[in-house]
């Protein structure tokens, strides 16, 4: 983790599941299901899912989720170039990926939240 600046993750989390959820096209139906196989499967898993399922967020999905994880895991994530690399990075260490997956689960659970509130959201 970055140790020049304090960071509350919450606020960063919460951030990201605001771009996530300002995303053209998101819809609360892709945030539910990429949680669901998130808690099942994991974060490689979530990718790859996201990958085939909804193609038309993927790739805003994908680059804010590295830009985030490169924020909080930097020196970790070098040299990944897209959010799976990413992942198989954080992999090499189990608390990282489980750090990782835990602050994913938040950021996704703002971005329900969020499109909730902005009456985008169906149930």
């Amino acid at each position: 983790m970055n140790e020049n600046r304090m960071t509350n993750l919450d606020v960063q989390c919460a951030e990201l599941g605001c771009e996530l959820a300002s995303t053209s096209g998101m819809e609360e139906k892709a945030i539910n299901a990429a949680l669901a196989v998130l808690e099942e499967q994991g974060p490689y898993a979530m990718f790859l899912y996201l990958q085939a399922r909804h193609s038309n967020v993927v790739s805003d999905i994908n680059t804010k989720a590295l830009n985030f994880l490169r924020d909080i895991f930097n020196d970790q994530l070098n040299g990944a170039n897209n959010i799976l690399e990413a992942i198989k990075k954080l992999a090499e260490n189990l608390d990282d990926l489980l750090f990782a997956r835990d602050l994913l689960r938040t950021a996704l659970s703002y971005a329900r939240y969020h499109l909730k509130a902005k009456g985008g959201g169906t149930s």
